[in-house]
C-alpha cells in the first residue's frame, strides 16, 4: 500500500461513514449480498454467481487480560466492519454491526484476532511478550495482519463469482501482502513492533476431470505458520480429517510475523489442499485451546455440541438445526472455549502444554492461562 493509500485509510478511520445495516453494506465487506440477478439486454452485465458451498460461522473468545486500546493512528470510533479501518475496545462507543448481540466477522481478543466469514476464517495469536517492552502491541499486528489478509482473500474471491471457472486461491500470496502492508503500517512514523502466528482456511470447491457434469466438491486451502491450529472434523463419524502442524524454532517460540522475526509467508508458510465433505467441522483455533485440550477433548466436546443443538439445546436456532446448522457453529464454539479456560484458569490441572514443558525438562503445572480463540465453520451447500 503506499503513503497515500494509508493516509487515506486512516482519514477514514478518523471521519468514519454512518452506521449501515446488513442489507447496505458496501459489495467488498458482504459480496454474497450484492450479486446481480438480472442482465440489461442493452447494456449487458456478466452475472455473479454465489459460489456452491458457503461457510456457517461461530465465534468465542477469552482473553487472559484486559484488551489494550489501538495507538493512534489506528484509535478511532469502531467502524461498520473488519473489513473497514481498525477501532477500539470502548463498548460505549462500539457502532460496529452485530446480530442478537455477536460482532460480525472478526475482533481482537486480548494478543488474539479472529476473522469469521463466508468463505474464510482465521485465528492470528500476537506473541504476548511485546507487551512488556516499549512500543511493542502484539494485539495490533495480529489484527493488521489478519485484516489485510482478509481483505486479500476477499478481493481474489470476487473473482470466483464471476463465470469464469479459472479461479485458484493463492493463500500464501495473499498473506504475504497482508505482511508487507502490517510493515508498512507499523513503520515510520508509527513504529509499533509486534509478532504474530497465523493460520486461516479458505474454502473453495472442484469439479470432476472426468465427469464434468458431476456436481462440485468442496476443498479448504489451509494456510499456517507458527502454533495456531486448523482442525476439520467429520461430526457423524466423529473422526477428524485434518490438522495443521505446529512449526517451532524451539519449545514456547514457535515460526511468528513481525518484527526482528526471520519468519516471512513466502519462506515458512504452509499450504494444503483438504479434501472435505458438507458439513464438516472446521476450527480455527488459537494455541490457547490447543495446549490446554487434547485432540480427543476437543473432537467429543464439538461432537457433544451438535448433538446438544441438534436436540434443542443451546438457544434459538435460526431454522434447520442438523449437523450444527442455524446458529449451533456459535454453540459449538462457546463450547470449546468454556471447556479450554476451564482448564486454563485451573493451576492444578493437566495439559498438554503442561507434558510439553516436562518432556524438556521444565517443572510447570495446571493449565496454560492464555487468550483462547475459537472460530467454528460448518460446510454448507449453497441453494441454487
Amino acid at each position: 500500500m503506499r503513503r497515500s493509500a494509508f493516509r487515506t485509510t486512516v482519514a477514514r478511520a478518523i471521519h468514519p461513514q454512518p452506521r449501515r445495516s446488513l442489507n447496505q453494506t458496501t459489495s467488498r465487506c458482504r459480496p454474497e449480498l450484492t450479486f446481480s440477478t438480472t442482465v440489461d439486454a442493452d447494456n449487458p452485465v456478466p452475472q455473479r454467481r454465489l459460489p456452491p458451498f458457503r461457510f456457517e460461522t461461530g465465534l468465542a473468545l477469552f482473553a487472559k487480560r484486559a484488551p489494550r486500546p489501538f495507538p493512534p493512528p489506528f484509535l478511532s470510533p469502531p467502524s461498520g466492519s473488519f473489513s473497514d479501518p481498525l477501532s477500539t475496545h470502548h463498548r460505549s462507543r462500539d457502532r460496529r454491526s452485530f446480530v442478537n448481540g455477536e460482532l460480525i466477522r472478526g475482533y481482537t481478543n486480548g494478543d488474539d484476532a479472529v476473522y469469521a466469514s463466508d468463505q474464510f476464517i482465521g485465528a492470528n495469536d500476537g506473541v504476548g511478550a511485546w507487551s512488556t517492552r516499549p512500543g511493542g502491541h502484539a494485539g495490533l499486528w495480529a489484527r493488521l495482519i489478519l485484516h489485510f489478509w482478509a481483505l486479500e482473500t476477499e478481493k481474489d474471491i470476487e473473482r470466483s463469482r464471476s463465470p469464469d471457472d479459472a479461479y485458484e486461491p493463492m493463500p500464501v500470496d495473499y498473506l504475504q501482502k497482508a505482511y508487507e502492508l502490517t510493515i508498512e503500517a507499523t513503520s515510520e512514523p508509527n513504529k509499533w513492533q509486534g509478532t504474530t502466528t497465523a493460520t486461516g482456511a479458505q474454502l473453495h470447491f472442484q469439479k470432476s476431470e472426468s465427469d464434468p457434469n458431476a456436481p462440485a466438491t468442496p476443498i479448504l486451502y489451509v494456510t499456517n505458520i507458527g502454533d495456531s491450529q486448523v482442525l476439520v472434523l467429520r461430526p457423524k463419524d466423529s473422526e477428524r480429517i485434518y490438522k495443521t502442524t505446529e512449526q517451532w524454532h524451539w519449545f514456547d517460540c514457535p515460526r511468528q510475523l513481525g518484527t526482528n522475526s526471520p519468519d516471512t509467508p513466502r519462506d515458512n508458510a504452509v499450504m494444503d489442499k483438504v479434501e472435505i465433505e458438507e458439513n464438516d467441522v472446521v476450527l480455527a483455533m488459537s494455541d490457547g485451546v490447543i495446549d490446554n485440550l487434547w485432540e480427543h477433548e476437543i473432537i467429543e466436546n464439538v461432537v457433544e455440541s451438535i448433538r446438544k443443538w441438534e436436540n434443542g439445546q443451546g438457544g434459538e436456532a435460526t431454522g434447520d438445526r442438523q449437523g450444527g446448522a442455524g446458529g449451533g457453529m456459535k454453540f459449538v464454539a462457546e463450547e470449546l472455549m468454556k471447556a479450554a479456560k476451564v482448564v486454563a484458569t485451573d493451576p492444578f490441572a493437566e495439559s498438554p502444554f503442561m507434558e510439553h514443558a516436562v518432556e524438556e525438562g521444565l517443572a510447570m503445572e495446571g493449565g496454560k492461562l492464555d487468550d483462547i480463540s475459537v472460530v467454528a465453520a460448518l460446510c454448507r451447500r449453497n441453494k441454487g
